[in-house]
């Protein structure tokens, strides 16, 4: 496992990166150039939003490219943000086609925090996170017959800290294809509403019309039935192994009783 000093400077080369990116946007044709921040209020992100649709009109993959970078820096190295970001893409690019680009870069960016924890973190997470990481790890060995259905339950719970589950993921036995599969699924209804939310940003005026008690408990239910599966599994399993034992018991009742048998009749024969 390489040397946690590595990540500091990974993280500074992609910013960089994203920095030059951000700097390096081609003029419109007054002779602006666009002069863009990540957004720190709800005012703000509509003031992005507004000025990037415009400038989409002539640089639309630019645009497309500056935004998937923005949203993997964030989701890669666990920076909070993610909500706004998904309004973005509504604002920008519309249900049809921000809904799926924000599925894939969500599950794209937290395989890279990820393949970032398992390269760099273990030490640190083992150190600083150890109650947390040994509670998820023995949760996971408890849903080990029905994962996918626990992970997916996670991911689709609204209070789940996801941050939490990118990095600690690695350390605790979960596939990475799993680990993908379940966060691109997982996370669609909360992408969903944001990004379906982002199409009608300007009548919007902070995120409490967004994350509304009813908007909460609708996705809590969504992960509660998602959640059925697992349980049933699980009582399945066990009802199961129940009955094998059951069934190995009698099978060596009756060849007890065979085997007694056979001798009490080589006995009577002797």
């Amino acid at each position: 496992m390489a040397s946690i000093v590595y990540l500091p400077v990974i993280f500074t080369l992609c910013t960089a990166g994203l920095f030059l990116l951000g700097k390096s946007a081609p003029e419109l044709e007054a002779g602006e150039r666009l002069n863009l921040q990540f957004p720190k209020s709800f005012t703000d992100l509509k003031a992005v939003t507004t000025l990037l649709s415009e400038y989409k009109r002539e640089h639309y993959f630019y645009v497309l490219c500056l935004f998937c970078s923005a949203f993997l820096w964030k989701q890669s190295f666990g920076i909070p943000g993610s909500a706004s970001l998904n309004l973005a893409a509504g604002a920008l690019f519309g249900t049809v086609v921000g809904f799926p680009l924000v599925c894939v870069l969500t599950a794209t960016g937290a395989t890279l925090c990820y393949t970032l924890s398992y390269l760099f973190g273990r030490k640190p997470i083992a150190k600083y996170f150890s109650s947390k990481l040994n509670w998820f790890r023995a949760k996971v060995q408890s849903h080990s017959q029905n994962l996918t259905y626990y992970l997916l339950f996670l991911r689709l719970f609204p209070a789940s800290p996801n941050w939490f589950l990118n990095i600690a993921s690695p350390h605790i036995g979960i596939p990475v294809h799993k680990f993908f599969l379940t966060v691109l699924l997982g996370l669609m209804p909360y992408n969903f509403v944001c990004v379906q939310s982002g199409s009608i940003l300007g009548e919007l005026e902070s995120f409490s019309d967004i994350f509304t008690w009813t908007r909460m408990f609708q996705l809590a239910m969504i992960a509660c039935v998602a959640l059925i599966p697992s349980l049933y599994l699980k009582k399945y399993n066990k009802s199961s192994v129940t009955a094998k034992a059951e069934n190995s018991a009698q099978t060596d009742a009756k060849a007890k009783i065979s085997f007694q048998t056979e001798v009490y009749a080589t006995e009577r024969s002797l």
